[in-house]
């Protein structure tokens, strides 16, 4: 693959700075960094140390493929939380602009299938106004796949006024939960993917996507570390190292580069055991692939 790698810092479990020092030395490209709370929160980043992280990002030839700016809970399913959500939104991409990318990864919450649900309704309000002001700025909110099927995402997506809203394109989840082809998920979503992830995984018995993602009137939300947890726990489905999965990569691959697609493929691990090597694995698999 001709395709940048990145690496999610947060899934080596370093401190940030050690993180991207090793992201580098694990020779990848750039890195996705979680922007919602702690020292990446917006509010907490005044204006020099914004200059200096974005100084010694680059110094260690490293760019930033995106930001992670999930939110978790119910996403924008509540339209009560949504202008608190919405504005907090818009600040992580305001940083992610002024850190030298145009991308925010973020769930929203489980497309419902029927259009006529007060929280279908709520969901396309808050990301109609997000992605009016991505646009402004030539940035995406990308969805992450996975919480519902990819043909209900597109839906979901056309029936939005931009394309400022598009698509964190992640196959381990689509297997893992909703049982997608990543392949078919590819060329449905072919206009809206800015963005990967690459993670590999198998799905062990069906599971409500509610269960894992959470859904307004169905359980307490959700946050990465449910999802972890629940991979941990191996009942519904498992994460696991690249290539061992259900995960047909060389087909997968192959669909992105069908589509053209020349953004960045960055690596996820959810499994906390001995990260650093299994994405110092990751790399060199993906490096496997011409």
């Amino acid at each position: 693959m001709k395709n940048k790698i990145g690496i999610i810092v947060d899934s080596l479990s370093l401190p940030l700075r050690d993180g991207l020092k090793t992201a580098k030395d694990l020779e990848a490209d750039g890195v996705q960094i979680y922007a919602v709370k702690g020292e990446m929160a917006p509010e907490n980043l005044s204006v020099p140390s914004r200059k200096e992280l974005k100084s010694y990002i680059e110094s260690l030839g490293l760019e930033i493929s995106a930001l992670c700016g999930d939110l978790g809970g119910h996403g924008f399913q509540d339209a009560q939380q949504n202008p608190v959500k919405i504005n907090k939104s818009k600040r992580i991409l305001d940083l992610a602009v002024e850190l030298g990318t145009n991308i925010v990864t973020t769930h929203i919450g489980i497309v419902p299938d029927d259009e006529d649900n007060p929280v279908y309704e709520a969901m396309q309000r808050a990301c109609e106004e997000l992605g009016v002001y991505a646009k402004s700025m030539n940035a995406y909110f990308a969805i992450e796949t996975g919480p519902e099927k990819a043909s209900t995402l597109k839906a979901f997506l056309d029936s939005l006024s931009t394309n400022g809203v598009s698509v964190n394109f992640d196959p381990a989840n689509m297997v893992m939960v909703t049982g997608d082809d990543p392949v078919e998920g590819v060329n449905l979503l072919k206009d809206y993917i800015v963005h990967t992830h690459v993670k590999d995984g198998v799905r062990l018995k069906p599971v409500d996507p509610r269960d894992v993602y959470g859904a307004l009137g169905y359980g307490g939300g959700t946050d990465h570390e449910k999802i972890a947890q629940m991979v941990a726990s191996g009942e519904y489905f498992r994460e696991v190292p690249l290539g061992n999965g259900s995960v047909d990569f060389s087909s997968y691959f192959a669909a992105l580069r069908e589509i053209n697609y020349n953004g960045y493929l960055t690596i996820e691990r959810e499994i906390k055991t001995n990260p650093i090597k299994d994405i110092s694995e990751a790399v060199q698999f993906i490096k496997g692939f011409k």
